[in-house]
């Protein structure tokens, strides 16, 4: 990381025997991820698709963390069904 403070968090979490990578890093992911969808859908009345179109999100066993950061959504893989999201 080109980040000082980041880089020094990253080497801590090493010498104290963690795992940067998930320790800090996918937490880190998954808050940015809550906050963009935070901003996507502000009030009820908002509406729209937040599109995570990398497969490691469901391939990789930390794309959990993902899913769970976010607040109730409904989830799909068919492009059919946000086609008939937007023509409501």
């Amino acid at each position: 990381p080109s980040d000082p403070v980041v880089s020094a968090r990253i080497e801590n979490i090493r010498k104290s025997g963690g795992n940067p990578f998930y320790d800090y890093q996918i937490p880190q992911a998954a808050i940015a991820l809550k906050q963009g969808f935070g901003r996507l859908i502000r009030s009820r009345s908002d509406r729209g698709v937040l599109a995570l179109l990398d497969n490691r999100i469901t391939k990789q066993r930390y794309g959990q963390v993902f899913f769970d950061s976010l607040p109730d959504y409904r989830f799909t893989t068919r492009i059919g069904d946000v086609e008939k999201f937007f023509n409501v």
